[in-house]
């Protein structure tokens, strides 16, 4: 009896697609459960009615509804896809720009002479008024971006 329940459940479960589902007991006392009915010499049978599924809001649009739910699913997802991209770009680049301005800004607090070049090309050294002026412009670019 133990392993009879569990397979009429199963079958029960298998078959609740089916429209019509019989259950009888055969001529052992064993519950029986099919899709077909019984034979004629059976007698207790019972039909189970069994709901067909729901009729999906897909089923119910055409073809080019469809289509065209798939064609504006899969437009938003590509634009989602390059937005995430086009962000991750604009971090990577931010994080470059903090890096660069940190280096630079360490470079010039570290009392070292820094040389330069001019619009001509030749190298110049920075003065102390210069220095401090580059500081603090390093300093602002430091704040906007790595924060």
């Amino acid at each position: 009896m133990k392993r009879i329940a569990p397979a009429a459940a199963m079958l029960l479960a298998a078959f609740a697609a089916q429209a019509q589902i019989y259950q009888w007991q055969d001529e052992n006392n064993t519950t029986v459960i099919s899709d077909r009915p019984p034979p004629g010499s059976v007698t207790g049978a019972r039909k189970i009615e069994a709901d067909s599924p729901p009729a999906s809001e897909a089923s119910d649009q055409t073809l080019a509804d469809r289509e065209m739910a798939f064609r504006k699913r899969q437009k938003e997802s590509q634009e989602g896809a390059e937005q995430a991209d086009k962000e991750q770009r604009l971090a990577a680049q931010k994080k470059e720009n903090c890096a660069s301005a940190r280096r630079s800004l360490q470079l010039l607090e570290s009392g070292e002479r820094v040389a330069m070049r001019d619009s001509k090309g030749e190298r110049y050294y920075l003065d102390e008024a210069q220095r401090t002026q580059a500081i603090a412009k390093l300093r602002q670019d430091v704040q906007a971006s790595c924060h």
